[in-house]
């Protein structure tokens, strides 16, 4: 999938990504260290970022999950993720992740973004339902949230285990398809 937006593109990425998005995870290392633990730490490096890259590529293939790159169609350097992960076929869910650096937030690349990753995952992959989880503390998280149609469903206790912080409660919000 590519969309092309007035300051941005979401894609699927590729090898010449590896520079960019290690440097934007390295660059907000301290805003995803909390909730993207993983992600942050296999993207360390540029070779850590190609490694990641072509792992990434492997699962939309094997169909485990996806992960789309927001692009600065100015710099052409990786803005954000957005990933569909924990797909379950049988029940037709999945969940959305989401990182944007710094520097691109507040202009609404995150509710774009988020809102064709749902078309894709609604219209192409056949999903019934998609699933947000977010700490409360998270407010940006949960306004794109909201802001994309997702209702808050419940709170998980103790679902999320930080290393800076222990077990954490998580706020579970849903959206399903009305196609």
């Amino acid at each position: 999938m590519v969309l092309v937006k007035d300051t941005f593109e979401l894609a699927t990425l590729k090898p010449e990504d590896a520079s960019s998005l290690s440097q934007l995870m390295i660059t907000n290392g301290r805003r995803f260290q909390l909730y993207l633990p993983k992600t942050l730490a296999q993207n360390i490096s540029e070779d850590a970022s190609k490694d990641y890259i072509s792992q990434q590529r492997q699962a939309i293939e094997n169909q485990t999950e996806y992960t789309f790159a927001i692009k600065d169609l100015e710099t052409s350097k990786v803005a954000g993720l957005v990933i569909l992960k924990n797909l379950n076929w049988n029940q037709k869910e999945g969940e959305f992740a989401y990182c944007l650096g710094s520097h691109y937030t507040g202009n609404g690349w995150m509710a774009k973004a988020l809102k064709a990753c749902m078309e894709f995952a609604f219209d192409t992959l056949g999903l019934q339902t998609l699933n947000i989880l977010v700490h409360n503390s998270n407010t940006p998280s949960v306004n794109v949230a909201k802001r994309c149609g997702f209702s808050w469903a419940k709170t998980l206790e103790n679902d999320y285990i930080s290393t800076a912080k222990g077990p954490l409660d998580m706020e579970l919000y849903q959206i399903h398809n009305e196609r």
